[in-house]
């Protein structure tokens, strides 16, 4: 099963900060009118993002900012082989 995670810790934490913040500015009419709405809209995509983990944008370019594990390094959860 491919690893469905791409983005990295940091990038999470910021993705829901940035998102939290811009639907909560929105929610308070901090801005006025067409901005408060926009803030609200579009501030559910970096925060969701956030939260699951995985990027649509990362995927379409073909990044991620979390790096994968080493090909020889076992899984969490794998069963090990037993030892000689």
């Amino acid at each position: 099963m491919p690893d469905f995670v791409n983005l990295a810790a940091w990038d999470r934490a910021l993705r829901i900060a940035v998102g939290g913040a811009m639907v909560a500015v929105g929610w308070l009419d901090l801005v006025p009118g067409l901005w408060a709405a926009a803030l609200q809209l579009f501030g559910w995509f970096p925060l969701v993002t956030g939260l699951a983990g995985w990027c649509p944008g990362y995927v379409l370019l073909g990044c991620r900012t979390r790096l994968r594990p080493p090909a020889s390094a076992p899984r969490p959860g794998a069963p090990q082989p037993p030892l000689p």
